[in-house]
């Protein structure tokens, strides 16, 4: 009775973790988690029949193998001081689903108010997109660029925006 009860719980556990959306980190969590040498992870929500998200999407790869290319050269070189503190190693996550209710709000949240038309077509509040997406889920405008540990989010394909939030992962680390 107790190896059903302990195996019932780890299933119950595992699959209320698999749809969590974890919160901002607290400025203590995010220092722990950048010293043991964890990436940053940006999601990018992607959709490969659009034009400006495959720019996007190529834009980011870059950019992720520029710093991947300066964190080995940085391994090789004695002045990895000054090269550790341009880089901006991350994780890129690619998605072509549209996020999550929890995830929605947190793009919003990020992107401030007002701008929910910006990532869920014809949305004019916060409630409005959650219902439209819940609705058809290709009310999603993609592409949309988040930085979930800092609280960061891109619509569009504004590639200096872009890049301004790629750099700014060097900063807070």
């Amino acid at each position: 009775m107790l190896k059903m009860f302990k195996n019932l719980f780890k299933e119950v556990c595992v699959s209320d973790l698999a749809n969590y959306v974890f919160p901002q980190p607290s400025e203590r969590i995010r220092l722990t988690i950048v010293q043991s040498g964890v990436k940053n992870v940006i999601t990018l929500f992607h959709a490969p029949h659009v034009q400006s998200s495959i720019r996007v999407h190529t834009m980011l790869k870059q950019a992720a193998a520029t710093a991947q290319s300066h964190a080995t050269e940085d391994q090789a070189s004695s002045h990895g001081q000054q090269s550790k503190s341009e880089r901006t190693e991350f994780n890129l996550d690619v998605t072509e689903e549209p996020p999550t209710p929890d995830q929605l709000n947190s793009i919003l949240e990020y992107l401030g108010p007002g701008n929910a038309g910006l990532v869920v077509k014809d949305a004019s509040s916060s409630g409005d997109a959650l219902s439209k997406l819940k609705q058809n889920g290709s009310t999603f405008q993609r592409p949309v660029v988040v930085d979930w540990n800092n609280g960061r989010a891109v619509a569009g394909d504004n590639e200096s925006e872009i890049m301004n939030l790629v750099r700014a992962l060097s900063k807070k680390t």
